[in-house]
């Protein structure tokens, strides 16, 4: 039984649970842009759910950069507003809503108050924050699906033995009964032989958190349509053209929280699927409309509204199209974590997305650069563990959106020396994947290290460490405590070199004054070493004194 004051969820299951339920989305995500045929087919909730909680997930671990001993409450902070101004399309507004809500609950959890209970309650006001946000809730939705997983969690938190992990695998297979039943409750499911898209997601969202509290992947109910799985249309049944409003309406609002029932007063005759949610100041505003002007000087009356999104859904198709026949040739797009490294990787031909430690690039900044580079096939280099993700989600976005129209790769290097060996051997005038093929295989070839200095005291492999030590990274791992910065960086390069060698890469970091370290390494090398060949380069990065490869 989970006792009193065991009422806080940990940030390490947060940081888990978005890691899987992002991953989850990823490869949901064409089934459910292919259910989706309510409340306008134009299949993209898949897609924005996915964005939705990429958003969440990148800013939440922007705030603690991806520690688990960070401070609960500005995490989830943060990962609800990442929700609220990431989010995409109907589904990804109510879904911002029910985040914000479970985000609020947990934290105003007190230390006499069972998780289980906690967590019960959470989903209950999800529920009511997601219906409440909805300007006319239509049952057989992702409402539906949200309340019946509420339900059948709360049902499992009065048995007195309960633990947290109980409530959500109650919850899943309560949003999994509900999604199998959104054909009886909407008609136009039925017609079309499948279930809510919007609720899909949901039950994978919380399929997600299911896995993280018990380790078991959930099986699926049978759904009254007659499958096991989820139907998913091969030829859709009836007209799934639109026929209510033309564009979709979406802005992020400043604006004091009494002016908004009024704004929901003047928008709800314009359309449909109003859906507003946010508070303290700001909201994220969508809506189905004919008079898109109407629609924005609501927002204007009611605050300042910004980041507006108007989308034509007759033009939507027309412009995939249009941006398929644009595109020619192939891109690389690097992460640098210093001036240095951009002017290099720019002078090797790609296109930069500014990183580095405590600035990461978010999913939109890399799917930016991915889809106006203007070239049919694009190779990414995220140069960094903790971008890796980040660069797959905005492939596989990109891909998603284009329709077919560009290939994208991800070379997963972890380190901005690793993505300099690759882009070396960058081809464009051989195949795709034979070039994908030779930059992943040099990268991975190429040994890695750095040298930088703890800013903390903490155990590492190679022995505790105190703030002010310098650290030797090899491979990724702390592998050299040491108090001075020359004799720890020639110890990572006779490791690295111990395997052998015939190029060392060193890159010198903004810490770095003129360069005096990296250079005073390289005599060290050409000294000890001298059948290896040795580069120096101004990085500029912050953190690491040095960077450090050997191919």
């Amino acid at each position: 039984m989970e006792t009193p004051g065991s009422a806080s969820i940990t940030l390490g299951a947060v940081l888990r649970f978005v890691d899987i339920a992002v991953d989850a989305l990823s490869e949901a995500r064409e089934e459910i842009d292919a259910l989706n045929v309510y409340p306008v087919p134009d299949g993209d909730t898949g897609t924005n759910m996915y964005l939705t909680m990429s958003a969440a997930r990148d800013a939440v671990r922007d705030a603690t950069g991806g520690d688990p001993e960070a401070d609960l409450g500005p995490a989830l902070a943060a990962f609800s507003r990442g929700a609220l101004l990431g989010a995409r399309g109907n589904s990804g507004v109510i879904l911002s809503e029910m985040i914000g809500a479970l985000a609020r609950r947990i934290v105003q959890a007190t230390p006499d108050e069972r998780r289980a209970l906690v967590m019960a309650e959470a989903l209950r006001q999800a529920t009511e924050a997601s219906y409440a946000a909805v300007g006319d809730p239509v049952e057989g939705t992702m409402l539906s699906v949200i309340r019946g997983a509420a339900e059948a969690g709360a049902e499992a938190a009065q048995a007195p033995t309960a633990r947290s992990s109980d409530v959500f695998t109650a919850a899943a297979q309560g949003a999994r009964t509900a999604l199998a039943r959104t054909p009886e409750q909407l008609q136009v499911l039925r017609d079309a032989g499948v279930v809510d898209a919007g609720g899909r997601g949901i039950s994978v969202i919380l399929d997600a958190a299911e896995t993280v509290l018990t380790g078991r992947r959930p099986v699926p109910v049978t759904s009254p349509l007659g499958s096991r799985t989820i139907p998913i249309p091969t030829t859709p049944t009836g007209d799934l053209t639109p026929e209510g409003p033309s564009y979709e309406v979406m802005y992020l609002l400043d604006a004091e929280d009494a002016a908004i029932p009024a704004l929901r007063s003047a928008l709800a005759p314009l359309g449909d699927s109003l859906v507003v949610v946010g508070g303290e100041g700001l909201w994220n505003v969508h809506v189905h409309v004919d008079d898109v002007g109407a629609a924005v000087e609501a927002g204007i009356a009611a605050g300042r509204p910004h980041r507006i999104r108007v989308t034509h859904f007759a033009e939507q198709i027309a412009e995939v199209r249009q941006r398929a026949t644009d595109r020619q040739g192939r891109r690389v797009v690097a992460v640098a974590a210093g001036p240095g490294l951009a002017s290099l990787f720019e002078e090797a031909g790609a296109i930069v997305v500014p990183g580095g430690p405590g600035r990461r690039p978010s999913t939109g900044q890399v799917l930016e650069a991915i889809t106006t580079c203007g070239a049919s096939e694009v190779i990414v280099l995220p140069n960094d563990a903790d971008s890796v993700r980040v660069a797959q989600i905005a492939a596989s976005t990109a891909q998603a959106d284009l329709e077919g129209a560009i290939r994208v790769a991800v070379i997963p290097t972890q380190a901005q020396v690793s993505g300099l060996a690759a882009i070396a051997v960058h081809e464009p005038g051989r195949a795709f994947d034979q070039d994908v093929l030779e930059m992943t295989a040099t990268a991975r070839h190429a040994r890695q290290g750095a040298v930088t200095v703890a800013s903390r005291q903490a155990m590492t492999m190679a022995g505790p460490c105190e703030p002010g030590d310098v650290l030797g990274v090899v491979a990724g791992d702390f592998a050299v405590v040491g108090e001075e910065l020359f004799a720890v960086a020639t110890d990572v390069l006779d490791r690295l070199l111990g395997g052998g060698g015939e190029l060392v890469t060193i890159v010198a970091g903004a810490e770095d004054a003129e360069g005096a370290l990296a250079t005073r390494c390289a005599g060290y090398v050409e000294e000890h070493h001298p059948a290896v060949d040795v580069v120096v380069y101004d990085g500029g990065q912050e953190r690491y004194q040095l960077l450090v490869s050997v191919e």
